[in-house]
């Protein structure tokens, strides 16, 4: 009896790994794959309380996943700051919209962008940059732009926003997509703290399950990170491993979604 309790908060815990080793691989992925896990695997059915749910335990995983590239020596702290603390504005704004919205048309309409996205990184060679990229003031406008312009939709999505946030540093700065991808996980974090918050506010958040998703994706972040550096040297193959993943969760959200929105 005692062992079968604890299977649901195993299979919370092994949900929230494989989001924490979406965010130490490639920056992204957390609140877009927690999501459905909470709704189809965990079993919340209520998909507000899943995306509250989801950006707490994403914005949690990203600022552990953080302190792990930090070391790593991946993230260019300046452009990542300028990033997200004027995405955080965005993300509050977004976020007080998005709870107005039905949670499937949320996640639908969010599949089509991912789709964008996807294609833009498998045409572009996403995987090259400059190593040494410097914040100046042209930087910084841009920068402070695409992050304004992330966090909105990150937002009113309600997740994380690595997907935006990942190709937006880098269009941004220029840096590489490693650095990218340490570098977003502050933005990650910051947005999804702003979004959980609001979403807290009108109690759309399960504090245990977020605990025990946070649990399981340090560890999951942990291996992650390890792999994303494995792949340094291919840069490109690391391109096309986050718009494959981004490309392979927007159809099955267009699906999952799709199909509930019909009946």
């Amino acid at each position: 009896m005692t062992a079968v309790a604890w299977i649901p908060d195993l299979i919370t815990a092994l949900a929230g790994s494989l989001v924490g080793f979406s965010l130490g691989l490639i920056g992204g992925g957390g609140s877009i794959l927690a999501v459905p896990l909470l709704i189809y695997v965990v079993g919340i059915r209520d998909a507000h309380i899943a995306i509250g749910t989801s950006a707490l335990a994403v914005a949690a995983n990203a600022f552990i996943n953080l302190a792990s590239h930090w070391r790593a020596g991946t993230v260019k702290w300046p452009c990542a700051i300028t990033f997200g603390l004027t995405g955080m504005a965005g993300a509050a704004i977004g976020s007080s919209f998005g709870k107005l919205m039905d949670g499937e048309k949320l996640l639908f309409l969010f599949a089509i962008v991912m789709i964008g996205v996807a294609i833009t990184m498998l045409r572009t060679r996403g995987g090259h940059g400059d190593p040494d990229v410097h914040l100046t003031p042209r930087i910084a406008v841009r920068l402070a732009g695409l992050g304004l312009l992330a966090g909105l939709l990150s937002g009113f999505f309600g997740i994380g926003g690595g997907f935006l946030i990942v190709p937006g540093i880098m269009l941004g700065s220029g840096m590489t997509i490693l650095n990218a991808i340490g570098s977003s996980l502050f933005s990650v974090g910051t947005f999804g703290l702003t979004t959980a918050a609001n979403y807290a506010l009108a109690s759309f958040v399960d504090w245990k399950i977020a605990m025990e998703f946070i649990a399981g994706g340090a560890l999951g972040g942990f291996v992650g990170m390890k792999a994303a550096l494995r792949l340094a040297a291919k840069k490109q193959t690391l391109s096309y491993i986050f718009a494959g993943v981004i490309l392979a969760v927007a159809l099955y959200m267009l699906a999952m979604t799709g199909a509930q929105l019909l009946d």
